[in-house]
């Protein structure tokens, strides 16, 4: 083991010189992938030294999500108190059903979960888990307001068609839930949305009345705080007031920018968070701990339990139902993701989090500043927004994004909104400083020149 040890620290040696000397992979097409690495398991063993090799092709060879030139996806960097937390996760091994396989561990997550909801503006009563990924927290956020709504559903499935309410610009796990737990598609109805994509509490009170009249069984609305694509906040108040008028869950999908709930210049973005139903946030984007960290609270603890719970004597042996968070899970085995959020929290403080998530804005306003200030570029974002989506000249957005991508020049994704097509920069890396934003522009530039 002390060996394994050694040489991994050896190999997260080279992955940070990696991110140093060549922040952009080069990358392989997937049709000549296994052509490339030597990906094949063979039936003998083989010594360190070749695996040691093969190890670092790979790392040379894999996406630098860390790097400061990765600015893909609504997630990147590294932090190392939270990696700390992660690696130490992976060496206890434990599994988070019971208090009596976890001890402490559980401890560790009900902080965690208890101090998200004071932020929310959630009763002291409040209750959470975490789920492997946003869509899986959207996903029980569904089920539970399925079954508060329709108490006979998770025995005998359901009686009638319900419906559920999202924008436009929502994430896409919205639709597929609802495929996943018997709602059906169809029975989703997308809200219309601004010019910000933010959702229109008034269409959604138009759409909720018409499926009332049409003998229909409206359930659940789910805001989102923090557009996939623009990164827009969409009015919780006002939709809450909907929600209220008609009895409905509401959910507030805050995977991408829930996490403005720990800063103080921010904060306003999600307000009205304390009138939602639950609310979800991965720690794993804004706050900078590895994949994955998602996190579910909701002001219903009892529902939480009516809709997971499982009695299981094999498992559930010792200790109360709040220290065996297998009871309010939607898996059973379950991988410790509170820690590194933990000793992230634990290491600088509520205040040091909040730097963090201000850094975000912070880098933002810079880039989108450098865009206003140079007339070849179309700015389509706006302010209170870690999304900087323009275009650069008349150079097609995807054809710039892809080939800064083939040539190992920056990893930037485009996006789109009524049908306007735009690079779509995310400055979610607190590590970043002015001149990565710079150089961000500068290498844009010129391989922008080149196609021309």
């Amino acid at each position: 083991m002390q060996t394994d040890i050694a040489l991994f620290t050896q190999l997260c040696d080279t992955i940070l010189k990696e991110e140093l000397q060549e922040p952009v992979a080069k990358p392989i097409p997937a049709s000549k992938l296994y052509d490339t690495l030597d990906l094949s398991l063979q039936s003998e063993a083989i010594i360190d030294e070749q695996l040691k090799s093969i190890l670092i092709t790979l790392i040379k060879s894999t996406p630098k999500t860390a790097s400061k030139s990765f600015f893909n996806q609504l997630f990147g960097g590294r932090i190392g108190k939270a990696t700390l937390g992660e690696l130490l996760a992976v060496m206890f091994n434990n599994s988070m059903y019971t208090y009596k396989v976890a001890g402490p561990q559980v401890g560790i997550e009900k902080q965690v979960l208890k101090n998200i909801c004071k932020l929310a503006g959630y009763p002291d009563n409040s209750e959470g888990t975490l789920a492997p990924g946003g869509s899986m927290s959207n996903m029980m956020a569904l089920i539970m307001a399925r079954d508060y709504k329709n108490k006979s559903a998770r025995t005998e499935g359901l009686s009638k068609p319900m419906t559920l309410y999202t924008s436009k610009e929502s994430h896409y796990s919205i639709a597929k839930n609802a495929a996943l737990t018997g709602i059906g598609r169809n029975q989703v109805r997308l809200v219309n949305t601004n010019n910000k994509g933010e959702m229109l509490a008034e269409h959604l009170n138009e759409l909720i009345t018409e499926d009332i009249k049409n003998n229909l069984e409206p359930f659940f609305v789910n805001a989102t705080a923090g557009t996939t694509v623009l990164g827009a906040f969409d009015d919780i108040e006002a939709i809450s007031k909907v929600c209220k008028t008609h009895q409905l869950w509401l959910h507030v999908d805050g995977a991408y920018c829930g996490s403005v709930i720990f800063s103080k210049s921010y904060k306003h973005l999600i307000k009205g968070i304390e009138h939602s139903d639950s609310f979800s946030v991965n720690a794993h984007k804004m706050l900078g701990t590895p994949l994955s960290c998602s996190i579910i609270i909701t002001k219903h603890k009892e529902q939480l339990y009516n809709s997971f719970s499982n009695d299981a004597e094999y498992l559930y042996q010792t200790d109360e139902d709040d220290f065996n968070p297998g009871k309010t899970s939607l898996q059973c085995g379950r991988r410790n993701d509170a820690l590194k959020l933990w000793t992230l929290w634990k290491s600088v403080g509520t205040n040091g989090l909040e730097k963090i998530v201000n850094k975000q804005f912070e880098m933002a306003q810079i880039a989108r500043d450098y865009i206003n200030n140079h007339k070849d570029y179309t700015l389509y974002s706006f302010d209170n927004s870690i999304s900087v989506c323009f275009n650069y000249k008349n150079v097609s957005a995807n054809t710039l994004c892809t080939a800064l991508y083939k040539n190992s020049e920056l990893m930037v994704g485009f996006g789109k909104f009524n049908n306007n097509e735009f690079v779509r920069m995310v400055t979610i890396n607190s590590l970043l400083e002015k001149e990565d934003i710079f150089h961000f522009f500068d290498t844009l530039e010129a391989s922008a020149e080149k196609i021309c």
